[in-house]
């Protein structure tokens, strides 16, 4: 499969299925390797275009790789929709993936048609996530001072739990342990900064995607950006943060989104 030379990054990519564009953005410590089984459902929908984000995996890491930002990888997003001329595209995001999303539908609204949010990070949005959020931090950076090595395993144990980390395959643990510099870098230079007022200026047809099992903080996350979004709608699924991006509700949306019934697809649930 491809990499894509950028203005400013080398990003691995792979693209399947044919159709309007559908851009998967993965979460902290993540890759695409972990939206596989979930590429096959979405590419019967469309032209499935996944990435590993820069410093993670297979795409370039800067030397030194110290600190990044949300707005960064907006950045990378949209050059790579636009070197693979995929706008507008309906973009999935997880986690920290979802931040980068809500980047792009706020920054450059031309290149997105929809957004899937899969718990998306803006623990900004509430005190009891923004507290979350500093302790989570603490324990990470904690565990970067006793070794690099220990970063991804305490970030997946702590935000998925620890009967999650011990279910991983050895090859997908290895892949959270081999990104502890790209999971400092992202924590380094902290959450996107948004409040509802800028989550309101988006009209775009939304689908907010709540998990049942995971920490309480992205529940009200959720919560605050489905007040705050004039055409979200809110689905909860049963599991944890790893929120699988070809749940039911989701290709439900996206059809419905592509059949050109963005109102009755942004109908608040």
């Amino acid at each position: 499969m491809p990499d894509i030379q950028l203005p400013a990054i080398r990003l691995y990519y792979e693209e399947r299925g044919e159709g309007a564009p559908i851009l998967c953005i993965h979460g902290t410590s993540s890759s695409a390797l972990v939206w596989e089984t979930a590429v096959e459902q979405l590419s019967r929908l469309g032209r499935v275009i996944v990435y590993d984000r820069r410093g993670c995996t297979r795409s370039q890491r800067p030397e030194p790789y110290l600190t990044t930002s949300v707005s960064e990888h907006g950045d990378d997003a949209t050059a790579l929709l636009e070197a693979l001329s995929a706008t507008p595209a309906i973009v999935i995001g997880r986690s920290y993936g979802g931040e980068v999303a809500i980047d792009l539908a706020l920054r450059y609204p031309d290149r997105v048609r929809a957004l899937v949010l899969l718990e998306a990070a803006i623990l900004c949005l509430s005190p009891g996530a923004r507290q979350w959020n500093e302790e989570l931090h603490e324990r990470v950076m904690s565990a970067a001072a006793r070794g690099i090595d220990t970063v991804g395993e305490v970030l997946l144990r702590n935000v998925l739990g620890d009967a999650a980390w011990e279910q991983f395959p050895d090859g997908v643990k290895r892949m959270f342990t081999d990104n502890g510099p790209a999971i400092l870098a992202e924590f380094r230079g902290g959450g996107l900064e948004v409040d509802a007022a800028a989550l309101a200026t988006i009209d775009k047809p939304t689908l907010l995607v709540a998990a049942a099992d995971s920490p309480e903080a992205f529940r009200q996350v959720t919560e605050a950006m489905a007040a705050a979004m004039p055409n979200a709608r809110t689905v909860l699924v049963a599991g944890g943060h790893l929120v699988n991006p070809a749940e039911p509700a989701v290709l439900r949306f996206i059809q419905q989104v592509l059949a050109g019934s963005e109102e009755h697809a942004a109908t608040k649930g």
